[in-house]
Protein backbone atom coordinates (compact mmCIF):
# COMPACT_ATOMS: atom_id res chain seq x y z
CA UNK A 1 0.00 0.00 0.00
CA UNK A 2 1.49 3.44 -0.86
CA UNK A 3 1.22 5.92 1.06
CA UNK A 4 -2.28 7.67 1.31
CA UNK A 5 -2.50 11.17 0.60
CA UNK A 6 -2.98 14.47 3.08
CA UNK A 7 -6.38 15.06 4.53
CA UNK A 8 -5.92 18.21 2.39
CA UNK A 9 -5.78 15.77 -0.87
CA UNK A 10 -8.65 13.80 -0.35
CA UNK A 11 -10.37 13.48 -3.24
CA UNK A 12 -8.16 15.66 -5.03
CA UNK A 13 -8.62 14.51 -9.05
CA UNK A 14 -12.65 15.42 -8.85
CA UNK A 15 -11.87 18.94 -7.33
CA UNK A 16 -9.01 19.24 -10.11
CA UNK A 17 -11.26 19.12 -12.69
CA UNK A 18 -13.74 21.81 -10.76
CA UNK A 19 -11.02 24.49 -10.39
CA UNK A 20 -7.67 24.24 -12.85
CA UNK A 21 -8.18 25.33 -16.23
CA UNK A 22 -10.86 27.38 -15.67
CA UNK A 23 -10.03 31.68 -14.71
CA UNK A 24 -12.87 33.73 -15.39
CA UNK A 25 -13.13 37.21 -14.33
CA UNK A 26 -9.30 37.30 -14.20
CA UNK A 27 -6.09 37.99 -16.67
CA UNK A 28 -3.33 36.57 -15.15
CA UNK A 29 0.45 35.96 -16.24
CA UNK A 30 2.47 33.25 -14.05
CA UNK A 31 6.25 33.31 -14.82
CA UNK A 32 8.52 30.49 -13.12
CA UNK A 33 12.48 30.43 -14.13
CA UNK A 34 15.44 28.88 -12.34
CA UNK A 35 19.02 29.92 -12.19
CA UNK A 36 22.33 28.26 -12.53
CA UNK A 37 22.45 27.81 -8.86
CA UNK A 38 19.33 26.04 -8.10
CA UNK A 39 17.31 29.11 -7.09
CA UNK A 40 13.83 29.04 -8.01
CA UNK A 41 11.77 32.43 -9.01
CA UNK A 42 8.00 32.52 -9.43
CA UNK A 43 6.30 35.64 -10.28
CA UNK A 44 2.55 36.24 -10.85
CA UNK A 45 -0.01 39.17 -11.82
CA UNK A 46 -3.62 39.05 -11.56
CA UNK A 47 -6.08 41.66 -12.84
CA UNK A 48 -9.86 41.39 -11.67
CA UNK A 49 -11.99 42.38 -14.59
CA UNK A 50 -14.84 43.41 -12.28
CA UNK A 51 -13.33 45.37 -9.67
CA UNK A 52 -9.87 46.74 -12.10
CA UNK A 53 -8.09 45.79 -8.58
CA UNK A 54 -5.00 44.40 -9.46
CA UNK A 55 -2.14 41.61 -7.81
CA UNK A 56 1.11 40.18 -8.08
CA UNK A 57 3.36 38.17 -5.51
CA UNK A 58 6.96 37.57 -5.90
CA UNK A 59 8.14 33.99 -4.22
CA UNK A 60 11.72 33.04 -4.07
CA UNK A 61 12.64 29.13 -3.32
CA UNK A 62 16.40 27.40 -2.57
CA UNK A 63 16.80 23.61 -2.02
CA UNK A 64 19.95 22.32 0.27
CA UNK A 65 19.03 18.57 -0.89
CA UNK A 66 22.19 17.10 1.04
CA UNK A 67 20.52 18.51 4.62
CA UNK A 68 17.11 17.91 3.17
CA UNK A 69 16.29 21.75 4.18
CA UNK A 70 14.59 24.53 1.77
CA UNK A 71 13.85 28.07 2.01
CA UNK A 72 11.22 30.24 0.29
CA UNK A 73 10.35 33.93 0.78
CA UNK A 74 7.39 35.38 -0.84
CA UNK A 75 6.06 38.80 -1.19
CA UNK A 76 3.11 40.39 -2.53
CA UNK A 77 1.47 43.20 -3.38
CA UNK A 78 -0.56 43.65 -0.17
CA UNK A 79 2.58 44.18 1.81
CA UNK A 80 3.13 40.81 3.41
CA UNK A 81 6.35 38.77 3.67
CA UNK A 82 6.41 35.49 4.56
CA UNK A 83 9.00 32.82 5.29
CA UNK A 84 9.65 29.60 5.52
CA UNK A 85 11.79 27.08 6.42
CA UNK A 86 11.30 23.44 6.03
CA UNK A 87 13.61 20.12 6.78
CA UNK A 88 12.43 16.88 5.58
CA UNK A 89 13.44 12.73 6.22
CA UNK A 90 16.52 13.84 8.37
CA UNK A 91 15.49 12.91 11.81
CA UNK A 92 13.34 10.36 10.28
CA UNK A 93 12.28 8.93 7.16
CA UNK A 94 9.09 10.59 6.29
CA UNK A 95 9.03 13.38 8.98
CA UNK A 96 8.80 16.81 7.43
CA UNK A 97 9.39 19.96 9.88
CA UNK A 98 8.54 23.23 8.78
CA UNK A 99 8.64 26.92 10.52
CA UNK A 100 6.17 29.58 8.27
CA UNK A 101 6.41 33.01 9.81
CA UNK A 102 4.82 36.40 8.15
CA UNK A 103 5.62 40.12 8.73
CA UNK A 104 3.37 43.20 7.33
CA UNK A 105 5.94 46.46 7.41
CA UNK A 106 2.94 48.86 7.16
CA UNK A 107 0.61 47.66 10.71
CA UNK A 108 3.62 45.46 12.64
CA UNK A 109 1.50 42.44 12.49
CA UNK A 110 3.55 39.19 13.14
CA UNK A 111 2.89 35.38 12.95
CA UNK A 112 4.33 32.21 12.84
CA UNK A 113 3.18 28.41 12.40
CA UNK A 114 4.89 25.42 13.28
CA UNK A 115 4.03 22.66 10.52
CA UNK A 116 4.66 18.83 10.96
CA UNK A 117 3.75 15.93 9.11
CA UNK A 118 4.74 12.39 8.94
CA UNK A 119 3.70 9.51 6.39
CA UNK A 120 4.65 5.87 5.40
CA UNK A 121 2.70 3.53 4.39
CA UNK A 122 -0.81 3.52 5.29
CA UNK A 123 -0.43 6.55 7.41
CA UNK A 124 -0.51 9.75 6.82
CA UNK A 125 -0.36 12.36 9.82
CA UNK A 126 -0.34 15.85 10.08
CA UNK A 127 0.13 18.63 12.72
CA UNK A 128 0.28 22.83 12.80
CA UNK A 129 0.58 24.84 15.69
CA UNK A 130 -0.43 28.76 14.95
CA UNK A 131 0.68 31.22 16.99
CA UNK A 132 -1.13 33.96 18.60
CA UNK A 133 -0.54 36.05 21.50
CA UNK A 134 -3.96 34.94 23.10
CA UNK A 135 -2.84 31.03 22.77
CA UNK A 136 -1.95 29.07 19.83
CA UNK A 137 -4.32 27.32 17.99
CA UNK A 138 -3.90 22.95 17.07
CA UNK A 139 -4.69 21.69 14.02
CA UNK A 140 -4.47 18.13 13.28
CA UNK A 141 -5.28 15.65 10.92
CA UNK A 142 -4.78 11.83 10.14
CA UNK A 143 -5.43 9.59 6.91
CA UNK A 144 -5.24 6.27 7.20
CA UNK A 145 -5.21 4.19 4.29
CA UNK A 146 -5.76 0.06 3.42
CA UNK A 147 -6.61 -1.42 0.44
CA UNK A 148 -7.84 1.08 -1.51
CA UNK A 149 -10.07 2.72 1.19
CA UNK A 150 -8.95 5.85 3.06
CA UNK A 151 -10.12 7.08 6.40
CA UNK A 152 -9.79 10.81 7.38
CA UNK A 153 -10.02 12.98 10.76
CA UNK A 154 -9.45 16.24 11.01
CA UNK A 155 -9.64 19.03 13.43
CA UNK A 156 -9.47 22.57 15.10
CA UNK A 157 -8.80 23.56 18.67
CA UNK A 158 -8.38 27.13 19.66
CA UNK A 159 -6.68 26.64 23.00
CA UNK A 160 -7.54 30.17 23.91
CA UNK A 161 -11.11 29.96 23.86
CA UNK A 162 -10.93 26.01 24.30
CA UNK A 163 -13.00 25.74 21.28
CA UNK A 164 -12.98 22.75 18.66
CA UNK A 165 -12.85 25.46 15.65
CA UNK A 166 -12.79 22.32 13.11
CA UNK A 167 -14.58 18.72 13.30
CA UNK A 168 -14.32 17.03 10.37
CA UNK A 169 -14.55 13.39 8.91
CA UNK A 170 -14.07 11.76 5.51
CA UNK A 171 -13.81 8.51 3.55
CA UNK A 172 -13.34 7.50 0.39
CA UNK A 173 -11.92 4.52 -2.18
CA UNK A 174 -9.71 4.88 -4.74
CA UNK A 175 -9.00 2.14 -7.39
CA UNK A 176 -7.14 2.82 -10.20
CA UNK A 177 -8.71 5.23 -12.39
CA UNK A 178 -11.54 5.06 -9.85
CA UNK A 179 -11.77 7.41 -6.71
CA UNK A 180 -15.10 7.95 -4.34
CA UNK A 181 -14.81 10.20 -1.77
CA UNK A 182 -17.22 11.87 1.47
CA UNK A 183 -16.87 14.01 4.07
CA UNK A 184 -18.84 15.39 7.17
CA UNK A 185 -17.53 19.24 7.95
CA UNK A 186 -18.90 19.46 11.78
CA UNK A 187 -21.87 17.90 11.29
CA UNK A 188 -23.80 19.92 9.54
CA UNK A 189 -21.71 19.86 5.86
CA UNK A 190 -22.30 16.96 3.88
CA UNK A 191 -20.48 16.22 0.45
CA UNK A 192 -19.22 13.75 -2.35
CA UNK A 193 -17.75 13.39 -5.44
CA UNK A 194 -16.59 10.58 -7.84
CA UNK A 195 -13.96 10.67 -10.13
CA UNK A 196 -13.55 8.88 -13.36
CA UNK A 197 -10.90 8.58 -15.64
CA UNK A 198 -12.88 7.48 -18.83
CA UNK A 199 -9.63 6.49 -21.07
CA UNK A 200 -6.31 8.06 -21.89
CA UNK A 201 -7.96 11.77 -22.95
CA UNK A 202 -11.43 11.79 -21.26
CA UNK A 203 -12.02 12.39 -17.16
CA UNK A 204 -15.11 12.76 -15.39
CA UNK A 205 -16.34 14.02 -12.17
CA UNK A 206 -19.72 14.53 -10.16
CA UNK A 207 -19.85 15.89 -6.49
CA UNK A 208 -22.88 16.68 -4.37
CA UNK A 209 -23.20 19.06 -1.35
CA UNK A 210 -25.82 19.56 1.03
CA UNK A 211 -26.46 21.15 4.74
CA UNK A 212 -27.99 19.55 7.63
CA UNK A 213 -31.54 21.34 8.36
CA UNK A 214 -31.85 22.21 4.52
CA UNK A 215 -33.96 20.79 1.34
CA UNK A 216 -31.25 22.10 -1.13
CA UNK A 217 -28.86 19.67 -2.64
CA UNK A 218 -25.49 21.32 -4.95
CA UNK A 219 -24.19 19.44 -7.10
CA UNK A 220 -21.99 19.93 -10.29
CA UNK A 221 -20.88 17.97 -13.26
CA UNK A 222 -17.42 18.02 -14.43
CA UNK A 223 -15.25 16.75 -17.50
CA UNK A 224 -12.00 17.40 -19.25
CA UNK A 225 -11.09 16.21 -22.76
CA UNK A 226 -7.08 16.04 -24.15
CA UNK A 227 -7.65 16.96 -28.08
CA UNK A 228 -4.36 16.47 -28.40
CA UNK A 229 -0.57 16.67 -26.81
CA UNK A 230 -0.81 20.18 -26.54
CA UNK A 231 -4.01 21.75 -26.60
CA UNK A 232 -7.04 20.15 -23.37
CA UNK A 233 -10.63 21.36 -23.40
CA UNK A 234 -12.48 21.56 -20.03
CA UNK A 235 -16.14 21.93 -19.12
CA UNK A 236 -18.51 22.30 -16.11
CA UNK A 237 -22.14 22.71 -14.77
CA UNK A 238 -23.63 23.03 -11.17
CA UNK A 239 -27.42 22.94 -10.13
CA UNK A 240 -27.75 26.64 -10.28
CA UNK A 241 -27.21 26.35 -14.57
CA UNK A 242 -23.41 27.80 -14.24
CA UNK A 243 -21.54 26.97 -17.38
CA UNK A 244 -18.20 27.06 -17.49
CA UNK A 245 -15.10 26.16 -20.21
CA UNK A 246 -12.13 26.22 -20.29
CA UNK A 247 -9.42 25.83 -23.32
CA UNK A 248 -5.61 25.58 -22.78
CA UNK A 249 -2.71 25.40 -25.67
CA UNK A 250 0.68 24.92 -24.49
CA UNK A 251 1.90 27.04 -27.66
CA UNK A 252 5.60 25.88 -27.04
CA UNK A 253 7.95 23.96 -24.34
CA UNK A 254 6.94 25.84 -21.43
CA UNK A 255 4.47 28.15 -22.42
CA UNK A 256 0.79 28.12 -21.77
CA UNK A 257 -2.27 29.83 -22.54
CA UNK A 258 -5.69 29.56 -20.97
CA UNK A 259 -8.97 30.70 -21.96
CA UNK A 260 -11.83 30.31 -20.31
CA UNK A 261 -15.33 31.46 -19.52
CA UNK A 262 -18.18 31.38 -17.50
CA UNK A 263 -22.59 31.30 -19.20
CA UNK A 264 -25.21 31.52 -16.88
CA UNK A 265 -27.52 29.20 -18.47
CA UNK A 266 -30.72 30.78 -16.66
CA UNK A 267 -30.18 33.80 -18.40
CA UNK A 268 -28.04 33.74 -21.59
CA UNK A 269 -29.57 36.55 -23.29
CA UNK A 270 -28.75 39.20 -20.10
CA UNK A 271 -25.02 39.38 -19.86
CA UNK A 272 -22.94 39.57 -16.80
CA UNK A 273 -21.40 36.19 -18.51
CA UNK A 274 -17.30 36.20 -17.68
CA UNK A 275 -14.59 35.52 -19.85
CA UNK A 276 -10.85 35.29 -18.48
CA UNK A 277 -7.48 34.95 -19.88
CA UNK A 278 -4.00 33.09 -18.75
CA UNK A 279 -0.49 32.74 -19.63
CA UNK A 280 1.98 30.28 -17.73
CA UNK A 281 5.68 30.57 -18.95
CA UNK A 282 8.19 28.24 -17.35
CA UNK A 283 11.80 28.85 -18.18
Amino acid sequence: MAVPPAYSDLGKSAKDLFSKGFGYGVLKLDVKTKSVNGVEFATSGSNNTDTGKSAGHLETKYKLKDLGLSFSHKWNTDNILTTEITMEDQLAQGLKLGLDTSFVPNTGKKSAKLKTSYKRDYLNLGCDLDFDMAGPTIHTAAVLGYEGWLAGYQMAFDTAKSTLMKNNFALGYKAGDFQLHTSVNDGTEFGGSIYQKVNSNLETAVNLAWTAGSNNTRFGLGAKYQLDKDSSLSAKVNDALLVGVGYTQTLRPGVKLTLSALIDGKNVHGGGHKMGLGFDVEA
